[in-house]
């Protein structure tokens, strides 16, 4: 008898773990990571813009948690996106600059980033997770930079930069070309791929991503693991090209490129609309966290608008890194929630793989924080951390870096400044003169930084590789240096 009842409370016991180990399995989120391109920080409802309207993407931001301060790791493209998938800032792994072919160190082949770089999509993949990439790449061309071979199951878009939008017209060009005999085409206009395989699409492009991903939405839906989606849409990034009835929804916008740029963000947000109803339809919308941000700050020159930031895309100033993000998170994350501590998208691979239980390996590592429990009890994750910037130009280096209220920013070889970036989020006063010790203080920290660089595996054009090997880039002892001489307060 007492055999019996052994047998049975073994038998009790193991059904126990397993019913646990399932609820735990299902209790891990969806995760849907909507990402646009050189989208401005004014540029949505949810964070200030009056001409452009995006109601879907302000519902999901309203009913969760939009943060005010969120960076990413560079001002422009493919060092933006390949910190996010990596974990780590650009310069440390040597890919500072976006891809190029106008250098002799730009072998396509060897043109990406380093395969020894664990991407969170594979993180997720081992960890059981259903992985698609749609739209824009920008990390590498080659077969071994592939987004199949860098832990997605699916991937649906284009590998490089950029991409027209209008299939009916790059279709033609791109035939044209190869009629001709072109030897190099424009990725701009290359047909689209699914896994590596050339597809004849049919509808604009930003209308075609948000298809692929309500496709998968639904796939997912049949199997019993969650799903991990990196939805990239190429907008608003150019050329401005909108279909005619998003145009007629902004008429009022008398700016052609604005008009133009307003059309395509509500292209995303006309998307991101029929996503959240797939979620709904399919019983996901509950359980999936959908982040949602810009890869780095909006272009002053289309159409983009920065407000009250000041600078551009590919700036250390805030409008170049400083974007619009929001969490929604119906199971975990209250409604309503507004969190103004600094955030980083390095933070994304850490916060992911600790929702997803997967197991980061021991070797990887990674610049961000896991920072869902401090969202969740609105404490300041990076309290005693600098969330970092720093750009190549030629002959010397734009910085900024952030630290609590404070941040350091020096632009074009000018002084160094300091701002109360809370109470001066338009930059305008230089209170280095004021806090001479602060200054020097975050100024050393962040030199101390640039310990971790490495040197770029390839540049964006001769003329950088040139002054690279000339050592007129990236000149860190002049641009660390602090003079308090010129490190005056701005007068009012």
């Amino acid at each position: 008898m007492k055999q019996i009842l052994k047998q049975l409370k073994l038998l009790f016991f193991g059904t126990f773990i397993s019913v646990m180990g399932c609820t735990a399995q299902e209790e891990r989120p969806n995760i849907l990571f909507v990402l646009c391109d050189d989208l401005g920080y004014n540029d949505v409802g949810f964070n200030g813009s009056t001409d452009i309207i995006t109601p879907e993407l302000d519902k999901l931001a309203k009913d969760g948690t939009i943060f005010t301060s969120a960076y990413v790791a560079h001002p422009f493209c493919g060092p933006s996106r390949a910190s996010i998938l990596t974990g780590r800032y650009p310069q440390q792994m040597g890919t500072a600059f976006n891809l190029h072919s106008n250098s002799s160190m730009n072998d396509a082949d060897n043109m990406g980033i380093p395969t020894q770089e664990t991407y969170m999509s594979k993180v997720l993949q081992d960890a059981g997770y259903y992985t698609s990439a749609l739209g824009k790449w920008h990390l590498g061309s080659a077969p071994k930079f592939h987004p199949n071979e860098r832990g997605f199951d699916n991937f649906y878009g284009f590998l490089g930069g950029g991409h027209n939008y209008f299939p009916a017209k790059y279709q033609k060009e791109y035939d044209k070309q190869l009629k001709e005999g072109r030897k190099e085409i424009r990725d701009y206009i290359l047909p689209l791929e699914h896994n590596g395989k050339e597809v004849k699409e049919t509808e604009y492009v930003t209308d075609a991503l948000s298809r692929e991903a309500i496709k998968d939405i639904k796939l997912a839906s049949t199997k019993k693991d969650p799903f991990f989606i990196y939805l990239a849409y190429n907008a608003p990034h150019v050329p401005l090209e909108a279909k005619e009835e998003d145009l007629k929804v902004f008429e009022s916008i008398k700016d052609k490129d604005r008009r133009t740029y307003a059309a395509m963000v509500y292209a995303v947000d006309r998307g991101v609309g029929e996503i959240v109803k797939t979620l709904k339809e399919t019983n996901q919308y509950d359980n999936t966290l959908i982040v949602f941000l810009s890869d780095n700050g909006g272009n002053f020159d289309h159409g983009a608008n920065n407000y009250p930031l000041k600078g551009s895309k590919g700036d250390a100033w805030e409008g170049g890194y400083r974007v619009p993000m929001f969490f929604h998170y119906p199971n975990k994350i209250a409604k309503g929630q507004q969190f103004d501590f600094p955030v980083s998208s390095l933070d994304l691979y850490p916060t992911f793989a600790k929702l997803a239980n997967a197991k980061i390996p021991n070797d990887k590592k990674i610049a961000g924080k896991d920072i869902m429990e401090s969202v969740i009890n609105k404490t300041d994750a990076h309290k005693e951390d600098m969330i970092y910037c720093l750009r190549y130009r030629h002959g010397f280096s734009d910085v900024g870096a952030r630290l609590g209220d404070w941040k350091i920013t020096r632009v074009g070889n000018e002084p160094w400044r300091l701002t109360n970036i809370t109470q001066d989020i338009g930059e305008k006063k230089n209170m280095g003169g004021r806090y001479p010790e602060r200054l020097k203080k975050m100024v050393a920290e962040t030199e101390k930084w640039t310990q971790s660089f490495v040197q770029p595996l390839w540049y964006y054009s001769a003329k950088d590789e040139e002054l690279w090997r000339a050592g007129k880039m990236p000149q860190y002892n002049e641009t660390f240096e602090v003079d308090m001489l010129t490190d005056l307060p701005t007068k009012k």
